[in-house]
């Protein structure tokens, strides 16, 4: 076995755009895992390119938005561990806020099609239990800053949270 691969982590980044009117832009997804829930577009880190967490959000933001971004551009502003995630695999997800304000809503992806939302209404849709339970509250609470925390996704589908840092 590779020493510098692991197999049952899988690398993310999230991205968490606004237009100029402060509304959160989110795509439903069309794909697993969470297919149709709304959440943050993103995806998964290119580890066998040794692609960094920066590097796969402006790729990310290139491919889904259009949005051509430098790591100047973006927030880190959290990073979340998911252990046992669906019963399937651990995530560990680097969350960014994007500083560069949407002017228009990106067209369909692929991945599924987009809409903006304001943050009051973000509790009534559909979205993963996790992101409800506290990865909305955590982000909210800290933007602007940082924070890191780390779920245990249990068998009857509890989830156990640490919440590790924040700034």
């Amino acid at each position: 076995m590779n020493p510098l691969v692991c197999h049952d982590y899988r690398i993310a980044t999230l991205l968490y755009c606004f237009n100029e009117r402060g509304e959160i832009l989110l795509l439903e997804r069309a794909q697993e895992p969470n297919r149709g829930c709304w959440s943050p577009c993103g995806g998964k880190l290119k580890m066998e390119l040794g692609e960094s967490p920066y590097a796969c959000a402006c790729r990310e933001a290139r491919e889904e938005i259009g949005l051509a971004l430098a790591p100047a551009d973006l927030h880190l502003a959290g990073l979340i561990s998911e252990h046992g995630y669906q019963g399937q695999t651990h995530w560990l997800m680097f969350l960014f806020e994007v500083k560069v304000k949407l002017k228009s809503l990106p067209p369909v992806h692929a991945e599924g099609r987009f809409e903006f939302f304001p943050r009051e209404t973000i509790a009534s849709l559909k979205i993963p239990q996790t992101d409800r339970e506290q990865i909305w509250p955590w982000f909210w609470q800290f933007r602007g800053g940082f924070f890191a925390a780390h779920c245990r996704c249990l068998a009857d589908g509890r989830n156990e949270w640490t919440l590790e840092e924040t700034k």
